[in-house]
């Protein structure tokens, strides 16, 4: 079982090894990088190129690591044992089966993604260390062991916003995706755009390029974002000469696909402002 990418994913020679290397370790790859550079859509593409199912767990500032085993909703038990009703009297009426305990007992083998798992609390990881490494859990409520029937391949992601524990590191196989370079974003747009002018393409990447090594910049615009843009200037029908800039244009067209707060159009603006001041 091997992941060698997809058509539409182009993934790096690194980054298809460290999926294969997590895959015959059998252990969870963690995938870092900036936000909008693929982490979550390899999940998706594994299981595509794999013939895999997929089961995605989304992660907020306010999930626990134990929803993703199970949930014991204890107040409807109590509840429905003061209307007298005969569900009380087995517990599994009330348990809520979690993500893990989906993967665990699937009948055959699937992806499991953890989606920005640095959103959770700093204990989030650990609170799930022994459970990814032994493949199993226990249920209090109920005393069973649920233990996996097929070891699923565990994608996690991260933005990097917080430290995840050594503890948890340890144990899994990590892999930093690297922003593109002009060579591999070339290749990225050309597949989700393979009839776009290579004239246009060749100049929006430039200002694109130029926009993320622009000093100073509070949000450089990543992969998603310059995907959004092309998007934009082709149903504009916009070409490369449309694209071109001198002193007096200070931002690039249709820039609010590119730059996302005020602060870094202002430092555009006043860029401009000096350039038409030199000259």
């Amino acid at each position: 079982m091997k992941f060698t990418g997809t058509k539409n994913y182009v993934s790096t020679d690194d980054l298809t090894i460290a999926v294969n290397a997590s895959i015959a370790l059998e252990r969870p790859l963690i995938v870092k990088g900036e936000p909008g550079t693929g982490k979550t859509e390899l999940a998706r593409q594994v299981a595509e190129a794999l013939n895999l199912p997929i089961i995605e767990w989304n992660i907020k500032s306010t999930t626990k690591a134990q929803q993703g085993l199970y949930e014991y909703d204890a107040v409807s038990r109590l509840r429905d044992s003061q209307l007298g009703d005969e569900r009380v009297h087995d517990v599994s009426n009330y348990i809520k089966k979690g993500k893990l305990w989906e993967a665990f007992e699937a009948e055959e083998r699937l992806v499991l993604l953890i989606d920005e798992i640095d959103k959770a609390d700093i204990e989030f990881p650990n609170d799930l260390l022994q459970e990814l490494d032994q493949m199993q859990f226990h249920v209090y409520e109920t005393g069973e062991t649920v233990k996996a029937k097929n070891r699923p391949i565990v994608i996690i992601t991260s933005n990097n916003e917080k430290e995840l524990p050594d503890a948890f590191l340890r144990r899994c196989f990590f892999h930093y995706i690297r922003f593109p370079d002009m060579e591999t974003m070339q290749q990225i747009v050309d597949v989700h755009f393979p009839s776009i002018k290579q004239d246009l393409v060749a100049e929006a990447l430039t200002q694109f390029f130029e926009i993320r090594e622009t000093a100073g910049l509070k949000k450089k615009p990543s992969t998603s974002e310059v995907l959004d843009w092309l998007k934009l200037l082709l149903v504009e029908d916009l070409n490369a000469a449309d694209m071109r800039r001198d002193g007096k244009d200070a931002l690039p067209k249709l820039h609010g696909a590119l730059l996302k707060n005020e602060q870094d159009i202002h430092l555009f603006e006043r860029l401009a402002f000096l350039a038409r001041g030199e000259r």
